[in-house]
């Protein structure tokens, strides 16, 4: 099964729901999307809301992929830079490939298609992201083209006593 990739998909309640329904299971499955397990929907709702504020004034775009059965089974969120310096680039957040698609491929799907919907976006060279450390999701990224381009030490903090690095990565796209 492949997922059917969308970019700027219409905002309905379905897809609101499908979104914060995959992020908090990624989240409670020991992902690494700016939470820490265990979490609620009620806890993810609001930041979701952020992201779609950031989508309606047009400073993100929303790419989603769908299940054979239309659900939503991954995202990736793009946010453009307002520095004039900066606009060449866009930031990656909130990438997510649903717990029990993940190990067939369809991560390296999803990031085929966000370099490919990059590539179609006016004046942009490359794709930042940024990552958690101890998790070895570098290795992942590494393998989908990107490049580590920065690493502070212990800059996120899950736990008392459980730091990991901020781990910056880069995809140039021509």
């Amino acid at each position: 099964m492949r997922l059917r990739h969308t970019l700027d998909p219409s905002v309905d309640p379905a897809l609101r729901d499908g979104i914060v329904r995959l992020w908090t299971d990624v989240t409670n499955a020991g992902g690494a999307v700016g939470f820490v397990p265990p979490v609620t929907v009620g806890e993810i709702r609001p930041e979701l809301v952020r992201h779609l504020a950031a989508m309606a004034d047009g400073s993100a775009r929303l790419l989603v992929g769908r299940d054979e059965n239309g659900e939503v089974a991954a995202t990736a969120f793009f946010s453009f830079n307002s520095h004039r310096l900066m606009t060449h680039w866009v930031w990656l957040y909130t990438v997510m490939v649903h717990p029990r698609l993940q190990g067939g491929g369809h991560g390296r799907e999803l990031m085929a298609a966000v370099a490919a919907a990059a590539r179609g976006f006016e004046g942009i060279e490359a794709i930042r992201l940024g990552c958690r450390g101890g998790m070895g999701i570098e290795r992942f990224y590494a393998s989908c083209g990107y490049k580590e381009v920065g690493r502070v030490p212990g800059a996120i903090r899950v736990a008392d006593g459980d730091d990991r690095d901020d781990i910056t990565m880069l995809l140039p796209l021509y």
